[in-house]
């Protein structure tokens, strides 16, 4: 896959020095030694010095697996990122290794690289003299990186430096390798993998959902994948069955397009154009970018001077070079790095390409609405496009690592980028708003024009002459063979331009790519009333998602499952649900069989989910009893308790005469000091989340099984958590309270509900079906049997609020001063005019949201009056201050853009013209209110808003439930239709979204639980049924519910079944009922 390593998290590893390690596992300390020979899941990373006089070969094998056997051997150079590293490419008999720092002779020894000449044949083409360090080869100790071909799922060729010498490799972790090699050696290194690699047949992402690997993305899957329905990556992608995020994603890998060279980073486009207003609008098209042109045609006015420079081009080096609209690529590694600057390892890669120090202040990325003015209309050399880390990565807008990145000519200091108001100040807030422009409907009607000017018709030819969209000719794949430069000096010229600005992607489409089809689906809240159809995406189904209904949800009357004790982990599948009681945890990946803790004899017990047989028990696992735990897999088992730490298992198959697996010691995590309570585990990012009791969340790499960072700060020992599998931020709850953080330990927002006996939470969960939809929610239950649902708002931060208005009213007393001495002055110096009229009152112009106020003179505690003088005025009035009295130069009044004052001034005209009873305005600018705007001076935080409750069947507090019972699990089904709520009892309801509201239904119910009417205590029978209140929930007789109301507070406009109560309340407006059913 293409997931980056800096994607999953930024694995800033923190030591375990400090921490105490209560408890001691003698066995434990052998795990290391144990695992040093087996690679597990991904790679295994092993860095190894040179040993003074050990041969190159004892050190080598060393490296290799226990009996690997060396069975192809090929010179390369591992890519990352700027660095290019030569290394030796060895393919044994399970495993591949990359290994810095060897190679191979042509003799067929193998050598340690640092003893070989500089002269030597390099791997892949370099400059002979280098002006910085970046892009050199680089010299780095004996390191392995080692991979079992199953763990492969993904292989792709790629271009480095425009040539067809490297190759990809994906792991199913997300981990990649990019190496280059020789064009002959690549090629047979590539089908050797493709021959190995026994998951990439088995691996749904390695033929793109549905595209064969070497088959033409634009051309349908021929006669017979269409009888069975399969369907091109474009064909998903016009039927709303990919994100337009996954497809950009998709066609930059198809592309060449990889993290792992910057010089190929993959691009993504602005979307938007609108960084100016408070509230993004994102129905009108006048928010979005002209996707049907490339950046340096955004404006005509930029777009007349390059295609002044295409029609006036002389090639003045007299090498034939072709004319061309732009000399800059919109992707290069200085576009990449300077966008990511803030965050490593792209702040050293921004270094070594600037000589090693920062750019000047004011060309460095600072504002996203600065960045996109220059790219779309202000700077000729600038027509740079997105990265995808504007769409999912908020950590890189955040300068974290205090850089110095010094000061703007303006006075202001670099640090965090500028977000637009509509981000409310907050990165996170910012990613999501910009992903869902991206998703929206707009953007998915015109997208395909962008893909056209990228990778399809219109990036090169008559298409791209046509669009305006011809580059350097150097930027194209084909235009230039370094291998074939004899001279020195042009071969060094080719390739540092090709390093410096950029290549052209791969051309993925001959054809005009097709739009997306945007499907009109019938919502909830429209249906009932005006009966037309609303623009909702399809790919969404957000017709019937339960937390955009959240009025319209009605459990099941029955439970759907009952088990024999609390709920305790429930899966639902296409076909089932699936659940186990408490201490019992699912093997995955068919869920028929589980393991079950919580013995007396601290054992662990694997039994069949269907008949709970009990086929295998383990035991003297743990000093104490466990608490919690998960299954990574179907051959890996976490768990932890008392024993304060958490262990990792080996699920492996016994001999032949043992029919069951063994489970063997692979890790300990230790950190925490007092037992562990619950956990959480990933699998897109990657990590295991634990809670303890005492009162900390630790986060752990499950990839290589370390410590990442610890969560501090609750008030209670840890009780729940979830972790969100599409944005990576974690929900922990203690006691009562809830706990928003971010993958990176930064806490996004807390609640504390109210305090009660029964107001612990026992589980959460979260929604997860579309990461930039304001309505998602946290889920919790409750001790009290009640399922709450919050969702992330903003609020102005008052405390910051009040000191900015502090500020700003001692900055308006001084400008207050300023103005009336120099209205003073003014009028001291008054006269009359040449024909002996006074000359009007001096006013004052004070500019106030955006809006010029005049006020006279007695309005400002002036005395107005002026002195007859029988000379005409022939002096002019002193100067504004300069910086120092906080008053700036002299403007004109035309065009300002900050607070000012306007006192009488030099008329613009000549002193001989008497015309004029007065003179122009005079400008007088307060620096500390400049660009002034109350809007913008709002700070915003994020706070947990509670949206709904649940309570019937399970809430405590309810007289009508008969059988209430504490949450003790909670569970979304994958297309977020349906919840599913677990208590103590061992019952599972469902919970989904009604008809339509306002729509008139059947309300009779089958509800065997409750046995007579709420109201007059009749008996139910077969000729009395049961009918359901639609405002309270309760059950009634015919009679008694007999009466129909419209229902304001659910949005249901028609008269619809409710009781004599309800009934009353809402025609007659009494106090409601406070038990409901929501």
């Amino acid at each position: 896959m293409w997931t980056p390593y800096h994607c999953r998290l930024q694995l800033q590893v923190e030591t375990l020095q400090a921490m105490m390690r209560l408890l001691f596992v003698p066995w434990l300390t052998l795990v290391g030694d144990i695992e040093s020979s087996e690679s597990g899941s991904g790679v295994a990373d092993d860095d190894f010095d040179d040993v003074l006089g050990e041969p190159v070969q004892q050190q080598l094998y060393r490296l290799l697996e226990e009996g690997e056997k060396i069975r192809h051997k090929y010179p390369c150079a591992r890519i990352e990122g700027l660095d290019v590293i030569d290394g030796l490419f060895i393919f044994g008999v399970s495993h591949f290794y990359i290994i810095d720092g060897l190679t191979v002779l042509p003799t067929g020894e193998i050598t340690d690289i640092q003893s070989l000449p500089d002269s030597r044949m390099r791997v892949i083409p370099v400059q002979q003299h280098y002006s910085h360090k970046a892009m050199q080869p680089t010299s780095y100790p004996i390191r392995c990186h080692k991979w079992p071909f199953n763990d492969v799922i993904d292989i792709h060729k790629r271009r480095y430096l425009l040539l067809d010498i490297a190759v990809e490799v994906f792991a199913s972790d997300g981990r990649n390798q990019f190496v280059a090699l020789g064009k002959t050696e690549r090629n047979r290194l590539h089908s050797r993998l493709m021959t190995s690699c026994r998951a990439l047949s088995e691996s749904q992402e390695s033929v793109l959902l549905g595209m064969k690997r070497e088959g033409d993305i634009e051309a349908g899957t021929g006669f017979l994948g269409s009888i069975i329905g399969e369907r091109s990556i474009t064909q998903k992608w016009e039927r709303r069955e990919l994100s337009n995020f996954q497809y950009l994603m998709y066609l930059n890998t198809l592309a060449g397009r990889s993290y792992s060279d910057l010089m190929q980073y993959p691009i993504f486009p602005w979307v938007l154009k609108d960084y100016d207003s408070e509230e993004l609008d994102l129905t009108t098209p006048e928010t979005f970018r002209d996707f049907s042109k490339p950046m340096g045609a955004q404006t005509p006015e930029r777009l007349k001077q390059f295609i002044s420079r295409y029609t006036n081009w002389e090639d003045a080096t007299g090498e034939g070079t072709p004319p061309y609209y732009y000399g800059t690529h919109y992707s290069s590694a200085m576009t990449v790095a300077s966008y990511l600057i803030r965050l490593e390892p792209f702040t050293q890669h921004f270094l070594r390409l600037q000589g090693g120090h920062f750019d000047i202040p004011d060309r460095l990325f600072h504002s996203v609405r600065e960045g996109w003015l220059s790219a779309s209309e202000i700077n000729m050399a600038d027509v740079k496009e997105l990265t995808p880390e504007f769409f999912y990565l908020p950590e890189f807008l955040v300068n974290s690592n205090n850089f110095d990145l010094g000061m703007k000519q303006s006075g202001e200091a670099l640090g965090d980028v500028v977000l637009p108001p509509w981000a409310k100040g907050d990165p996170h807030e910012f990613i999501r708003i910009h992903r869902e422009a991206l998703e929206c409907d707009f953007v998915s009607a015109h997208l395909h024009e962008w893909i056209d000017l990228i990778f399809g018709i219109r990036q090169q030819g008559p298409g791209a002459l046509e669009a305006h969209n011809v580059f350097h000719h150097l930027f194209y794949e084909g235009a230039v063979d370094i291998d074939k430069i004899d001279d020195p000096l042009t071969r060094n010229a080719t390739i540092g331009f090709i390093n410096n600005f950029g290549q052209m992607p791969k051309q993925l489409f001959k054809r005009p790519h097709p739009s997306r089809k945007v499907k009109l689906v019938q919502s909830l809240a429209d249906s009932s009333t005006t009966g037309s159809p609303s623009t909702v995406p399809s790919s969404t189904s957000s017709d019937r998602l339960f937390y955009h209904h959240l009025r319209n949800l009605l459990p099941s009357v029955q439970p759907v499952r009952e088990l024999r004790g609390p709920v305790g982990q429930i899966i639902q599948t296409d076909r089932n649900i699936i659940a186990v009681e408490k201490n019992k945890v699912l093997v995955p990946p068919h869920y028929v069989r589980y393991l079950a803790w919580g013995f007396h004899d601290y054992s662990i017990r694997g039994a069949a989910l269907e008949g709970d047989k009990v086929t295998s028990v383990y035991e003297n696992l743990h000093l104490g009893q466990i608490n919690c735990a998960f299954c990574l897999d179907a051959f890996t088992l976490i768990t932890a308790g008392e024993s304060t730490v958490v262990c990792v298992w080996r699920l492996v198959a016994g001999s032949v005469r043992e029919r069951n697996r063994q489970l063997l010691p692979k890790q300990a995590l230790y950190g925490h000091t007092a037992p562990v309570t619950c956990m959480a585990l990933s699998h897109p990012y990657s990590i295991l989340v634990s809670g303890s009791e005492d009162q900390s969340c630790i986060i752990w790499d499950v990839n290589r099984w370390t410590y990442v960072r610890q969560l501090l700060g609750h008030a209670a020992p840890v009780a729940a958590i979830a972790v969100n599998n599409l944005t990576g931020d974690i929900v922990t709850c203690a006691a009562n309270s809830i706990y928003l953080w971010s993958i990176n330990g930064r806490l996004l927002a807390n609640l504390s509900l109210p305090e009660g006996p029964r107001n612990g939470i026992r589980c959460c969960t979260v929604s997860e079906l579309c990461e930039w939809d304001s309505q998602n929610v946290i889920l919790t239950g409750g001790v009290d049997g009640i399922v709450r649902m919050f969702s992330v708002d903003f609020e102005p931060d008052i405390d910051v609020v009040s000191k900015k208005q502090r500020l700003h009213s001692e900055a308006d007393r001084r400008l207050t001063e300023i103005i009336r001495d120099q209205m003073h002055r003014s009028v001291n110096s008054q006269s009359l005019s040449p024909e002996g009229s006074p000359i009007a009152s001096p006013t004052v112009c004070v500019e106030q949201d955006n809006k010029a106020v005049e006020i006279g003179a007695a309005d400002a505690g002036i005395d107005s009056s002026v002195p007859e003088q029988s000379s005409s005025l022939t002096e002019t009035a002193e100067p504004p201050l300069d910086a120092k009295g906080l008053v700036s130069s002299i403007q004109s009044v035309e065009g300002r853009s900050s607070p000012v004052a306007v006192i009488p001034g030099v008329s613009s005209s000549s002193k001989n013209d008497k015309t004029r009873l007065g003179r122009k305005p005079t400008m007088i600018v307060n620096p500390f209110l400049r660009h002034r705007n109350t809007a913008h001076d709002k700070t915003w935080r994020r706070i947990l808003v509670e949206r709904t409750k649940l309570t019937m069947h399970t809430a405590i507090n309810r007289p009508d439930n008969k059988h209430p019972a504490a949450i003790s699990c909670l569970s979304v089904s994958r297309d977020h239709r349906t919840l599913l709520v677990g208590d103590e009892r061992g019952r599972i309801y469902s919970w989904s979204v009604t008809e339509a509201s306002g729509k008139r239904a059947n309300h009779w119910v089958k509800d065997e639980v409750a046995l007579s009417c709420a109201a007059c205590n009749v008996a139910f029978s077969l000729t009395e049924r049961r009918h359901h209140c639609r405002d309270c929930g309760q059950i009634f007789c015919h009679k008694c519910s007999k009466n129909e109301s419209k229902i304001d507070r659910l949005g249901i406009t028609k008269p619809v079944r409710v009781c004599q109560r309800c009934y009353v309340r809402l025609q007659y407006g009494k106090s409601p009922d406070p038990m409901r059913n929501l």
